[in-house]
């Protein structure tokens, strides 16, 4: 067996390739060629995935399954599929996609191509301003800029789910198989595709390897002696987030692997959803008349090759933890280099019918052909006992586990391997506090945890699918909801995790004493939750431009666009859109958020510099103003907030409304009153701060003639639709909350504004078929903006905005959200991208800023919610809808959503945080009795009438109101209405 087993040319690596060869073993049937791919033959009679006599499961027990099914149109995505097997219990919803397709349509980011001269030349001083501040920062200072305008992240088209849970760090493994993007160190990407990293699956009949094949379509330049080029027209992917499923028809072998990737994403769940973790369970499906032994091997490189593993000192150690008669073996990956250790553990679980060998180091920039052989003799590997030596200075490591069972004719087995990395203590890029992670709460800080973590994985996932499905089926049963939305409204949580995620422990010594007389909450709330942030958009970190040779003016019109990658953690104008997933899902966090956002407004820090767009030299926080963001993971968040420094955002008209609005939604959604009277001052203090931008006293503020607010790019002038709508619907609140805390001067006050900005809102804005985008004298002034009714949408989310809390008239609402679908999203790419930023009233989009012609995704899906909420389902759907089948099935962009696409070619800031907003379209559909609310952050609608003060003009405060004993919120679940 060893003489033949050697003995085979380098493309066959030792064993009958069934592609190449008809007469292997188990491919009698597959002999004709494939007219797709040369490589790949007809698949025959090779098994259906279908259940038989014998060892296998009943039929009724698959077909019974209720996520058994087919998706309900698969589209293009699976148009190259030549596979009969449907896979184990893969879900009939979600994104899917054969391996072997190609996305035709090849994307480029926005660049100097895609600027008119006009806007060029308006921010020429800007580019320059930037030029000399990004030298400063890459090439003096050695750090990350906080928006990298000269390196884009450009499109690859190949990631899948991310695993890890919320704040422990995140690795991508891509549709294709590939593990191709990492964030460990906390807001730092590398997106890189790991070679080694791969599942090899061998299939022995009669004591004969008959079958060896790395299942990868790659074909790389390392570890040659591995079977690469697995045919992916017999195999396909399928992400219902946090879980995946890869299903692969192996040729001619009859049998059929469905892998399942599983992460424990947890609604309400504050100790499993923080782990560092990833599970494996292969299902192997033997359609044939022998019996077979099969092994999958689980192969990972130590480090991803390059940079700091260059250092040497990286080792590999095998393990073997048994603990409550459950047993885990598997190999430890040291990685002990800065800038924050880890150790990564891969394991497989051992079980009476189920061996575990493994192979503690190997060469991964080698032939690999070694373990290869090691494999292919007996399906095992050779286990040898103790640790590696260190690596030397370039010298690369890799480990691998392998689990093996026999495989009964007509029958299944199951293969468990679970991923873990433990990196408990972190530094940000100043290096200056250590933070501890969320999960080290549970498995310690010592860095030991790898082993454990595993162990707990492999014990514990089954009760974390229960948990998934039991949250997911109320979506996915319900028939009134398109199959698209189903996908969409899952697979865009990744980014909850994978958006630079930290969740971190909060020790007594950080808390700041300075407020906590006057946030009663902000102690136990931080020391109970921790502290959360994620990115306004992930980015990579590894390539900077070695020299800087861009200096014309045609170069600079790429620098003044309004960032490609966001390195800026909670950014606030951005989080107003996307907090409603974690209010929805993890409420504790979202106050935990609001709660840092308050210590932060209270705050100053009077240094002074230079802002880049208008050159002007302000501090970097002024007191009793929202700040953009808690600052930059390459410098030191929460302790140096507002790492943006394109605009003064302490003159920016929308961030302190969008604090106001967000309390009171999230109070109305936890029915947290303790929280709210902690906010209730701080809001006081913003919105005074806020007044000052009411010029003419009319109770309507005024936008200041350049791009201040979360459009950073499109310059508003006097009374706007946007920032001046927000205002009104954050006063209406404040009028809320002023009766909950009993302030009835403070109620009193606000009445009077917003009777007055009411009227001079609709005075000043409205045309009669929609709101105007400013009251500049500029032809722009009438431009169609998409996000025109985001003040409404907030009221509508609050349990406002209709009856006597009406602020706009709902007449001019269903008027205006009418006039945008009819021109901003069918008058626009054919109706199928969504809805375009800005519109003439012409039916052309605006091009006088690099923003207005764009479709923001995130915004798209709030202004869906809004129509919702005003009875336009349909058109809500339909407009959101076309979002989705761009970015997922026509651009390649799963599981990467970009802030921004134009009608042709370019897109913008991949990975974007914004288009979490889809979970406010939940939010409208079950307000409102379209969609089942258990699990999802609602249960039921009831009466709070006694807590509303009515907003009309000749209205006055509530008679009796009762502040000290209010009812829980209408709308919540048990877990989203605990209090702190």
């Amino acid at each position: 067996m060893e003489e033949d087993l050697g003995a085979g040319t380098p493309e066959v690596r030792g064993i009958r390739d069934a592609k190449r060869d008809p007469g292997a073993p188990g491919t009698e049937k597959w002999d004709s060629p494939n007219p797709k791919n040369p490589s790949c033959g007809s698949t025959g009679d090779v098994g259906s995935g279908n259940s038989a006599d014998g060892e296998s499961p009943e039929d009724s027990a698959e077909a019974n399954h209720p996520n058994h099914g087919v998706p309900e149109d698969p589209g293009q995505l699976m148009a190259a599929y030549e596979g009969t097997a449907v896979g184990h219990q893969v879900p009939p919803f979600g994104w899917r996609i054969c391996l072997a397709h190609e996305f035709p349509e090849k994307r480029k980011p926005f660049n100097a191509n895609n600027v008119s001269l006009s806007n060029t030349l308006k921010h020429l001083g800007m580019g320059f301003r930037y030029l000399k501040w990004w030298y400063q920062k890459t090439q003096v200072e050695k750090k990350t800029p906080f928006i990298d305008m000269l390196n884009c992240l450009p499109l690859r088209q190949i990631y899948g789910c991310p695993l890890g849970g919320i704040g422990g760090g995140t690795i991508t493994r891509g549709w294709r198989g590939q593990f191709c993007r990492w964030q460990l160190n906390p807001g730092i990407y590398q997106h890189r595709t790991v070679m080694a990293d791969q599942f090899t699956v061998c299939l022995r009949r009669e004591g004969q390897t008959v079958y060896q094949q790395v299942l990868s379509l790659e074909r790389p330049n390392v570890l040659r002696s591995w079977n690469w080029g697995l045919c992916g027209f017999f195999a396909f992917y399928h992400a219902l987030y946090p879980r995946a499923w890869t299903v692969y028809q192996l040729p001619g072998q009859q049998v059929t692997l469905t892998c399942l990737q599983i992460t424990p994403i947890l609604p309400h769940d504050y100790q499993d959803s923080s782990l560092p973790v990833g599970v494996f369970v292969w299902n192997v499906e033997n359609t044939g008349d022998e019996d077979l032994e099969v092994s999958i091997m689980f192969s990972m490189r130590n480090g991803l090759g390059g940079g700091h593993d260059n250092l040497g000192g990286l080792w590999n150690e095998p393990f073997c933890l048994e603990r409550d008669g459950e047993t885990v073996q598997g190999v430890l990956l040291h990685h002990p280099n800065p800038p924050n250790p880890y150790t990564m553990a891969l394991a497989a679980r051992r079980t009476a019918n189920t061996t575990v060998t493994h192979i503690t180091a190997f060469d991964p920039d080698g032939t690999g052909q070694k373990v290869w052989q090691d494999l292919l003799l007996d399906g095992q590997l050779d286990s040898p006992l103790g640790p590696s030596p260190p690596t030397q200075k370039r010298q690369g490591i890799g480990g691998a586990v392998c689990a093996g069972a026999h495989l009964p004719r007509r029958g299944r087995c199951q293969l468990e391997f679970a991923l873990s990395w433990d990196m408990p203590k972190v530094l940000f890029g100043a290096k200056g506090q250590a933070h501890y992670r969320r999960y080290t709460r549970f498995f310690g800080q010592e860095g030991n945890a790898a082993p454990a973590l595993c162990h707990y994985a492999l014990t514990q996932y089954r009760s974390w699918e229960e948990k998934i499905i039991a949250w997911q089926s109320p979506v996915l049963e319900d028939r009134t909801l398109p199959a698209w939305y189903k996908s969409a409204l899952f697979n865009e949580l990744y980014f909850l995790a994978d958006g630079g995620t930290v969740w971190l422990e909060v020790t007594e010594e950080t808390i700041t004493e300075e407020f906590s007389g006057m946030l009663n909450q902000l102690r136990p709330t931080l020391q109970e939750y921790g502290r959360f942030a994620y990115l306004e958009g992930a980015k990579g970190s590894e390539h900077y431009w070695e020299d800087l040779e861009v200096c014309s003016p045609r170069d600079i019109q790429r620098l003044f666009l309004p960032g490609q990658e966001y390195h800026m953690y909670n950014t606030y104008d951005v989080h107003f859109y996307a907090s409603f997933a974690l209010i929805m899902l993890w409420p504790k966090l979202e106050l935990s958020l609001q709660y840092d956002m308050a210590v932060a407004t209270l705050s100053e820090d009077l240094t002074r510099r230079k802002y880049l767009m208008s050159g002007v030299i302000a501090p970097v926080k002024k007191k009793n103003v929202i700040p953009h963001d808690v600052g930059d993971p390459d410098d030191e968040p929460w302790l140096r907030i507002n790492a943006y420094l394109i605009h003064d955002t302490a003159d920016w008209k929308d961030l302190n409304l969008k604090f106001v609005l967000q309390i009171y939604r999230d109070f109305y959604l936890t029915g947290n009153e303790s929280f709210l009277r902690d906010m209730w001052p701080v809001c006081q203090a913003v919105m005074e701060s806020e007044m000052k931008f009411d010029k003419d006293q009319d109770g309507l503020i005024e936008n200041g003639g350049y791009a201040d607010q979360t459009y950073d790019g499109w310059i508003t002038t006097g009374p706007s639709a946007y920032c001046g709508g927000l205002w009104l619907a954050a006063v209406a609140v404040m009028v809320q909350m002023a009766a909950v805390c009993g302030a009835q001067d403070v109620q009193e006050k606000f009445l009077s504004i917003l009777s007055r900005g009411r009227e001079a809102y609709e005075r000043l804005l409205w045309n009669g078929r929609y709101y105007n985008y400013d009251s500049s004298s500029q032809p722009q002034s009438r431009i169609i903006m998409s996000d025109q009714c985001a003040g409404q949408w907030f009221l509508r989310a609050c349990g406002l905005g209709k009856g006597d809390t009406e602020v706009f008239p709902s007449a001019h609402v269903i008027r205006a959200l009418q006039t945008i679908f009819e021109l901003n999203v069918q008058g626009f790419a054919g109706g199928a991208m969504g809805a375009v930023n800005g519109m003439h009233p012409d039916g052309v989009p605006d091009t006088s800023s690099v923003q207005s012609d764009e479709v923001w995704v995130g915004v798209v899906y709030g202004l869906a919610a809004t129509m919702i909420q005003e009875g336009l389902v349909q058109e809500g759907f339909l407009t959101a809808e076309g979002c989705y089948r761009t970015v997922w099935e026509r651009l390649g962009m799963a599981f990467q959503t970009p802030e921004a696409y134009c009608q042709r070619r370019v897109f913008r800031s991949l990975a974007y945080m914004r288009p979490l907003s889809i979970w406010a379209m939940q939010l409208a559909l079950q307000q409102h009795g379209r969609a089942p609310g258990q699990g999802m952050g609602l249960t039921g609608h009831t009466s709070r009438e006694s807590m509303r003060v009515t907003t009309g003009q000749n209205s006055v405060p509530a008679d009796g109101l009762d502040t000290k004993s209010k009812a829980r919120a209408d709308l919540g679940q048990k877990g989203l209405l605990d209090t702190v």
